[in-house]
């Protein structure tokens, strides 16, 4: 694969300043948000009034505890715009999720705003391997869902010529990418497989083509498939993360020189980390759930906000900033099934040891009586033989019990059986009657 280390001078200097450095700046915009979130929104005034706190109290980063967590219920009980600090008219740009699980949270923002999102993406593909000149294909959703407009003006902010596909039309997806050599992709992983499935029947193989970085985000995925991606496209594939609520995409990036966990950008994000059951800030290292706190938001600041990904948090490596490890799960993805605790990354993880298995799979939840069952639903891969599927499905039904400590079924289907994705997979598929 291509060598995309960065060259001396392609960093901004807040990538490679000293800690102590980088602390003094987050202090002073952490002093400049928690003030405006007080100040302009009356849901951080109520509650940090009813907590007992005021911005006065967060002199230092550490005091950022003393203040009261905000979730995703706080922001859809303030729908639409009265998470706002700015207003309306100020707002150059509101996006939304697709409020399947109840009204959708609304993000609003500031031209500023804007610009630093794009910052951000434009550093995150920077990290990626991605340079000025580069042709990007964006095969992230546009529109309320923040992905592909945030990685469009991000590449258009690092001086990339992008070719903003939106997802679906996978055919068409394979012909651009032939026809327009991009050196580099965004796109989600699991639809990332639909387009290298669909290469491959078209007859084309996927090492051969232009592209020399994947980068992938808006769902969990495994080193295990990180390994699947560069041995089938010949290219390396990189993390980045983010969620709608803070900014969208640009949050965290991989370092492709290094590809050990996303760096956060923390001149403009203050990660911590924290036990998901009892609230306590976790040391870093520890495993916890992710609370991100926006240091530089105009529209709509987010003050210790809840992601629900389980991470922990590393020391910088090449950055100063730290790290988070892949998310390996959400709080509200995981199965619990018969008194275990699973996540769709594990059953990922076990099929890509299984060599006749393919990636394409779904967790099909039901209840059998007054127990839980679930059946792990996988395609087979186009070279394996009705046998061979049959010994790998039971191979993995093995391997599930004997790592993770719970029985499933598994069926193993044809290619082509399992619903494909064109935005974020639906990994979990709950048939349970409702009690």
């Amino acid at each position: 694969m291509h060598d995309l280390s960065p060259r001396p001078g392609d960093l901004e200097p807040v990538e490679t300043c000293s800690v102590d450095e980088l602390r003094a700046l987050q202090t002073e915009r952490l002093r400049w948000s928690v003030r405006h979130a007080y100040d302009h929104v009356p849901h951080y005034r109520a509650a940090w009034d009813a907590a007992g706190v005021h911005p006065d109290d967060v002199r230092e980063l550490a005091d950022l505890a003393r203040l009261p967590f905000t979730t995703k219920a706080d922001l859809r009980d303030n729908y639409p715009f009265a998470m706002f600090a700015v207003p309306r008219e100020q707002v150059v740009r509101v996006h939304a999720s697709s409020g399947t699980t109840g009204k959708p949270t609304v993000v609003g923002y500031t031209a500023d705003d804007i610009d630093t999102w794009a910052t951000v993406v434009a550093r995150s593909i920077r990290a990626a391997g991605g340079r000025r000149g580069h042709v990007l294909h964006n095969a992230y959703g546009y529109g309320l869902f923040t992905g592909g407009l945030g990685a469009h003006y991000g590449a258009e902010k690092l001086g990339c010529t992008v070719v903003p596909v939106s997802g679906g039309m996978t055919e068409r997806q394979v012909q651009l990418i032939l026809d327009f050599e991009p050196d580099l992709i965004m796109v989600t992983p699991s639809y990332m497989l639909s387009i290298i499935d669909e290469m491959e029947r078209q007859g084309v193989d996927p090492r051969t083509t232009s592209l020399k970085v994947g980068i992938f985000g808006a769902e969990p995925w495994t080193n295990d498939m990180r390994r699947e991606m560069e041995q089938r496209l010949d290219m390396h594939a990189v993390d980045i993360y983010g969620l709608s609520e803070v900014i969208g995409p640009g949050v965290a990036s991989e370092c492709v020189e290094t590809k050990d966990g996303l760096t956060v950008w923390e001149d403009h994000f203050y990660p911590e980390v924290i036990d998901p059951v009892t609230g306590e800030v976790l040391p870093d290292g520890e495993e916890g759930e992710l609370v991100l706190t926006s240091l530089t938001k105009q529209a709509m600041p987010v003050i210790r906000y809840r992601t629900r990904d389980l991470t922990r948090l590393l020391p910088g490596t090449a950055r100063t900033m730290r790290r988070i490890e892949k998310i390996t799960g959400r709080t509200d993805d995981m199965i619990i099934l018969r008194g275990v605790n699973l996540f769709p990354t594990q059953i990922e993880e076990l099929i890509l040891a299984t060599p006749a298995l393919s990636p394409h799979f779904q967790c099909v939840l039901d209840r059998d009586g007054t127990l839980d069952s679930m059946t792990v639903l996988v395609e087979r891969r186009e070279a394996a033989t009705r046998d061979e599927a049959d010994a790998a499905g039971a191979h993995l039904r093995h391997l599930v019990k004997a790592s993770i400590g719970v029985t499933v079924a598994v069926d193993v289907v044809d290619p082509d059986s399992v619903e494909r994705s064109v935005g974020k997979m639906r990994r979990i598929v709950d048939k349970r009657p409702r009690r």
